[in-house]
């Protein structure tokens, strides 16, 4: 290999995450010039087609954006919606609607924490390689996540795309016996949740900082899963290191003012806009949702995340390394299990499977936690109910800039640690590392890895 001149290093796709994109960095002799995370899938266009159609299909539409987390599009289209129109869809249809998006929480974080993240720390090219000496751990991650697509498949009717979603319920909702087998199967799945948070919880993190601004729901009393303000807490220059600190207090403003917060952008080289909040980079997902929302937490799952070193949840202790996210994720799958077990207990069965939703002219604004941060959706109707403008921000395209900062960070500390001539693919693996720590879902953003790594 040539380090005195120009040398490009190319890897076609980055494994063990959703979608496709490239990451450029571009290298002067020992430090990192450029770092380019460069979204390349065809725009989706949903917001487009969405504009002209009825105030009604938004939830099964934008439900195709993503696969893995489609109740997220549902929920934070119904919400903006039902804004829109002046209706509150509470009691027992909000109970039910917590508990799909639990389902999806815990299928998609134990998708994830076992069959795209775990391999990193543990020396494994993939789940296959891992299956070989650690069978029975990616037996219990399977189990768990048929939890969760048991529970999308009861209420939504199908665990990918569910079809029984829609503007002020539900086409049909279970009766109290339908969801008894759901609960015999969450209470097993809580004992696999629970070694799950001790299994990830032993594994060798390294050191980093996570020093971008956090922005999550907040949902006083509860940890936000479906509703919430948006609550933020700076961060950069605050970091604790070791993975905890103490975080300051939350900024909070109205759902309604989100876009006067947060500013999107278009990035030349990617097909995903790229987002600022109040002009500074931040990050979205579990890692923000902890921060602000953990002294919520069910006791099961606080204790949970004491004992995995997270810190203690009634003090405000943050997570601040974004490797321990994986750690996170897996106490939010505890909670989504116990918050599941609540809402089942406690159910009776709604009168009516939907509340009336007329149409008028108005805006309306959503936002729920999709497991990889918060979703924002906009519409505005006409007096019919015309959708005339639609606005979609999800999770990754704002996490973006903040992906690419670490991975900056990781390969500069890494340059300044074994030189200028440092082995470019050892580089593209700590890359990919990296940007696996966020989960990104790059087919949502676009509306991974082509690695490139360009030496002067």
């Amino acid at each position: 290999m040539n380090h005195r001149g120009t040398r490009v290093l190319r890897l076609d796709a980055l494994a063990r995450v959703e979608g496709e994109a490239a990451l450029h960095l571009r290298v002067e002799g020992d430090t990192v010039a450029e770092t380019w995370l460069r979204i390349y899938e065809p725009p989706r266009f949903f917001e487009a087609f969405l504009s002209g159609r009825g105030y009604t299909e938004p939830p099964d539409i934008t439900a195709r954006i993503c696969g893995i987390c489609p109740v997220a599009y549902q929920m934070s289209a119904c919400r903006a919606i039902e804004n829109a129109c002046g209706v509150t869809v509470d009691g027992s249809l909000a109970e039910l609607r917590r508990l799909l998006y639990c389902g999806e929480w815990i299928e998609s974080h134990t998708l994830h924490i076992y069959l795209l993240h775990a391999p990193d720390f543990l020396g494994r090219a993939d789940v296959v390689e891992l299956a070989r000496d650690q069978r029975a751990a990616v037996e219990r991650g399977l189990r768990i996540k048929q939890t969760g697509n048991a529970i999308l498949e009861q209420l939504g009717g199908r665990p990918i795309h569910p079809v029984n979603v829609r503007v002020g319920g539900f086409y049909r909702t279970p009766d109290r016996e339908e969801l008894r087998p759901l609960a015999e199967r969450l209470r097993q799945a809580r004992e696999d949740a629970l070694e799950t948070v001790r299994w990830v919880a032993a594994f060798d993190f390294p050191d980093a900082v996570c020093d971008h601004d956090l922005l999550a729901l907040c949902d006083p009393g509860r940890y936000a899963i479906d509703s919430g303000t948006p609550a933020v807490m700076i961060t950069q220059g605050q970091g604790q290191g070791q993975g905890q600190g103490q975080g300051p207090a939350l900024r909070e403003f109205p759902l309604v003012e989100f876009e006067q917060h947060v500013q999107e952008g278009q990035a030349p080289h990617s097909t995903a806009r790229t987002a600022t909040l109040d002009g500074r980079r931040y990050l979205t997902g579990p890692l923000a949702r902890y921060a602000v929302n953990n002294r919520w937490l069910h006791p099961v799952a606080a204790e949970a995340a004491r004992d995995a070193g997270l810190g203690d949840p009634s003090t405000g202790a943050i997570c601040d390394n974004p490797y321990r996210s994986i750690v996170v994720r897996a106490v939010e799958v505890v909670q989504a299990i116990e918050e599941a077990l609540r809402i089942i207990g406690g159910y009776e069965r709604p009168p009516r499977p939907a509340v009336e939703v007329p149409p008028r002219r108005a805006v309306g604004t959503g936002a729920t936690e999709a497991p990889r941060g918060l979703l924002y959706h906009r519409y505005g109707l006409t007096e019919d109910g015309t959708l005339t403008e639609v606005r979609i921000i999800p999770p990754t395209a704002q996490n973006q800039t903040a992906i690419e900062e670490d991975v900056r960070k990781a390969v500069q500390a890494r340059l300044e640690t074994a030189g200028p001539t440092a082995d470019d693919e050892e580089l593209v693996r700590l890359c990919e590392r990296v940007i696996r720590n966020h989960d990104p879902c790059i087919s949502c953003a676009a509306h991974f890895l082509d690695a490139t790594v360009e030496r002067t």
